[in-house]
């Protein structure tokens, strides 16, 4: 290994194939047989702890001032613990959650995602965990409980995200909405998927490919959605990530505004993790980068695609803002309310081409006029709630309707 690669290594931190260790200690061999009974790994010796402050004397705290040694009283003990915590509130270990809360299904989910081929069980959980940072002498941390537990609001009753599309410009006239509480890999799921129902697309052929182009680009949104999930600030009860979508524009927001003396103008130059475990684990899905890239991806993103740059505003919340192009903004209302003509509906179809799913639909409908919405979500592949979503759309450009009961009736093509 060149020094090159061992400071990078370094830089990076502890993580699954990687283990810090002071000194050589007897031990080294528990964790050998561990990187080597997942996907290998290196150890790096000679890597200090931190210190472990702050240090007690007989049961009580003390502090220099000046020459002077003198005991601290309760709050200034209190101060020094707030002060010398350096853990982040991922790492921390929830003193309610044990191994038996944590899903398997989660949890070979997340490897999945990593792309590796690792085998979860019952008996080899433990040492998965242990290497994903998240269980320390079998007990969970909140970073585990948010991304694995069954029930992660059982624990952290604040681990959710809303997700909400308004009609007009105003937080007045709600005409969608979930709440997703669930752990931290389906709330993003969910919020990209919320966005790409209430955003517009159109569709582009390259070649011999067609490629379904959304008004702000998804991987920008994506990038800010996963940011607002590494960088919220968990410690903050009573609180929620937000995902707006308006007519003129979609916000993301979470808890926790800059650190100190972190200003907007640093954004996309510097980067200050606060949540190191969660960052790691979603480095490993490929849905984040280390070095703190995502502003800059979110601002060459819309600079490629032709869309204004993004705001972003810090106080109690950081809030990214997505203004949607002006050509767009007078359609969607059309479409989420305002009455529907022959010319609006021609207009929409003109600048927004059917999407495959939606031809495919059409396609469905058209050799089986009796065909469920169920029964399309399976053909389709696709959720009954995506199945609707494109119903609505398809209606509202005049290319569909339904006759007939509800459940007996049959679909038409106009």
């Amino acid at each position: 290994m060149d020094p090159s690669e061992m400071t990078l290594l370094m830089q990076e931190g502890e993580g699954l194939t990687v283990e810090f260790k002071e000194k050589y200690t007897p031990k080294i061999a528990q964790d050998i047989c561990a990187l080597a009974n997942s996907v290998g790994g290196k150890i790096l010796l000679g890597v200090p702890v931190g210190e472990d402050k702050p240090h007690a004397c007989g049961g009580a705290y003390y502090k220099r001032f000046d020459a002077v040694t003198q005991k601290l009283n309760r709050s200034e003990t209190k101060a020094l613990f707030e002060v010398t915590d350096h853990s982040h509130f991922d790492e921390k270990i929830n003193p309610k959650a044990t191994l038996v809360d944590i899903s398997l299904e989660k949890v070979r989910a997340f490897i999945k995602e990593t792309g590796k081929q690792v085998s979860v069980t019952k008996k080899s959980l433990p040492l998965l965990l242990e290497s994903l940072k998240i269980l320390h002498d079998n007990r969970i941390t909140n970073a585990g409980v948010m991304l694995f537990a069954r029930d992660p609001g059982r624990f952290l009753m604040h681990c959710q995200m809303h997700l909400v599309a308004f009609k007009g410009v105003d937080r007045v006239n709600i005409y969608d909405k979930k709440y997703v509480r669930d752990d931290l890999l389906t709330q993003f799921n969910e919020a990209v998927a919320f966005c790409e129902k209430h955003l517009n697309e159109r569709a582009e052929i390259r070649g011999v490919n067609r490629y379904d182009i959304y008004e702000i680009p998804i991987e920008a949104i994506r990038e800010a959605i996963v940011n607002a999930i590494i960088h919220r600030d968990y410690s903050v009860g009573g609180t929620n990530i937000q995902v707006e979508v308006h007519a003129d524009r979609v916000e993301i927001s979470n808890p926790g505004g800059l650190p100190p003396g972190f200003s907007t103008a640093m954004l996309g130059k510097k980067s200050v993790r606060r949540n190191e475990v969660i960052a790691d684990l979603f480095h490993r899905m490929d849905k984040s980068e280390r070095m703190g890239s995502g502003i800059s991806r979110i601002r060459k993103l819309l600079k490629t695609a032709g869309v204004k740059a993004p705001g972003f505003e810090s106080n109690m919340f950081f809030t990214v803002t997505f203004e949607r192009p002006e050509e767009y903004r007078s359609v969607k209302d059309t479409l989420k309310g305002s009455p529907t003509t022959p010319e609006t509906a021609r207009l929409h179809y003109h600048r927004h081409p059917l999407s495959q799913t939606a031809q495919a639909l059409l396609q469905l409908i058209k050799t089986k006029p009796e065909i469920t919405r169920a029964e399309m979500a399976t053909e389709l592949g696709i959720t009954v709630d995506g199945v609707k979503y494109h119903i609505k759309r398809l209606q509202g450009l005049g290319k569909i309707r339904h006759t007939g009961p509800t459940k007996r009736g049959r679909w038409e093509c106009l």
